[in-house]
């Protein structure tokens, strides 16, 4: 479910996946420029707010729901009120709750001010270390803090870390699970294809710890090719997967 505007061509985009797409006069959209590996954003256009009406009543009894906000564009009106049903899964990205941008458009990090409003209306949250250190003076000690006193108001709290794997927050006791050696090609996406794994291997065997180890496998295998292209298949996750017992360590 989405906001964007009658050019944007998602369906060509995303063929075989079904959409819900509610037409605005703009399209949310970014500009990006890089520089010695620090990137410079732009907002350049922003769509609406999405409201509960633009969801297809038959989406709102689906088993796992993401909420993945680009700018600010989902209200907490709108997740207090999502039905909830036994079994059912309810997730977020947060990245979009955590920019703001200024008259010209130039985006930046913006604490979460609704954290604590939001995250007893989750299951589940995952999110990137690298969004968190612009508020911690780059200093990781201070990021998980901050994640740990965030994990005691949501049942699971994922944070990603690239290279060095990924952590899960139980109510504040954590668990860290290495990344898999990966041939990088692209990585953009790939804390997306984590989470989308993570939430599926969750929903189908309700075992954190092994969602955590098919995860940073899937997302291994998604920066070996560009763009969608290495979006791995069930056959290559299992092909490439590591026993869990052999794949975590406890504590930070």
């Amino acid at each position: 479910m989405t906001c964007a505007d009658e050019t944007l061509p998602l369906s060509e985009a995303l063929p075989g996946i079904a959409l819900a797409v509610r037409r605005v006069p703009v399209s949310t959209a970014f500009e990006n420029s890089y520089a010695n590996g620090f990137r410079v954003q732009f907002l350049r256009a922003r769509a609406p707010e999405l409201a509960l009406v633009d969801i297809p009543p038959a989406w709102l009894s689906a088993p796992v729901i993401l909420l993945a906000p680009l700018a600010q564009e989902i209200p907490p009106f709108l997740i207090r009120n999502l039905p909830r049903r036994p079994g059912s899964l309810l997730a977020a990205t947060p990245q979009g709750w955590l920019r703001r941008w200024d008259f010209d458009g130039r985006v930046w990090p913006t604490p979460w001010e609704a954290a604590e409003e939001i995250l007893p209306l989750l299951d589940v949250l995952i999110l990137s270390c690298d969004d968190l250190l612009p508020f911690a003076q780059n200093r990781r000690d201070t990021v998980n803090e901050l994640l740990s006193r965030w994990s005691m108001y949501v049942p699971l709290l994922i944070a990603t870390d690239g290279p060095r794997g990924a952590t899960l927050f139980e109510r504040g006791t954590t668990t860290h699970f290495p990344a898999y050696p990966a041939n990088e090609v692209d990585p953009t996406g790939a804390g997306d294809v984590f989470a989308a794994a993570f939430l599926v291997h969750l929903h189908q065997h309700r075992a954190p710890h092994a969602a955590m180890n098919f995860a940073n496998c899937a997302a291994s295998l998604s920066i070996e090719q560009p763009g969608i292209s290495g979006i791995p298949t069930l056959e290559q996750i299992q092909q490439r997967l590591i026993p869990l017992e052999k794949n975590r360590s406890h504590g930070m």
